[in-house]
């Protein structure tokens, strides 16, 4: 069976993910943003045998820390959409801006379009393009779980922010509305940051996107 733990990282308080199959004790991390010494022991304490790197999107609080990751545990990158690609090469700038650790940029080992699918042991994910916070953002969905990993697209009580470069507003919600809510008002989602909530109590109740 497929299990996840998340654990908050950088100031930011973002929701990287441990996703892993309780069999093989296989493991990926979503959203690697920093504190690697935290999830490197997260790793340890809970036996995992890290595989890959999933990326829902590029800014500094989700991907600060992959290609750090990546280079120090020999693992692949997937992820995101290619649209992201100029926030991967921005990666050292967003890190000086906001006050992170110095990151680096890398090259994904495998891009992801909408329709992919991520595997871990016997067990597949969904991947859906969500574009609107940024061009390249993708959310991983678990039919198995009833779980979604949505990034910044869709937090409990709010939508992602579409101020930044390469965001729109009008694409976000349409993202929101053509690829998540089929998957399900039972289906949990985990944000990028906040607490969990359901796609149905998103869809009768966020002021953004409640009834649509």
């Amino acid at each position: 069976m497929l299990r996840y733990r998340t654990v908050p990282v950088t100031p930011f308080a973002q929701n990287c993910s441990f996703v892993w199959d309780d069999q093989t004790m296989e493991a990926a991390v979503i959203d690697p943003g920093g504190d690697l010494d935290v999830l490197l022991q997260q790793a340890g304490a809970l036996g995992l045998s890290l595989r890959q790197i999933w990326l829902t999107h590029a800014h500094i609080d989700h991907a600060g820390a992959a290609g750090e990751l990546a280079q120090r545990l020999q693992l692949p990158i997937i992820g995101p959409h290619r649209g992201d690609q100029f926030w991967i090469d921005a990666l050292p700038q967003q890190s000086s801006m906001f006050g992170f650790p110095p990151a680096q940029s890398f090259a994904p080992a495998r891009w992801l379009e909408d329709g992919d699918t991520v595997t871990l042991g016997a067990h597949t994910l969904q991947v859906r393009h969500c574009p609107g916070h940024t061009p390249g953002h993708v959310v991983f969905h678990s039919p198995e779980l009833q779980r979604a990993f949505v990034g910044d697209v869709l937090f409990a009580g709010s939508i992602g922010r579409t101020d930044f470069p390469g965001g729109d507003h009008d694409t976000l919600v349409a993202s929101i509305v053509e690829r998540l809510w089929p998957m399900g008002d039972d289906t949990v989602f985990i944000p990028g940051h906040g607490p969990e909530s359901s796609f149905g109590r998103e869809r009768r109740s966020n002021p953004f996107v409640g009834g649509t």
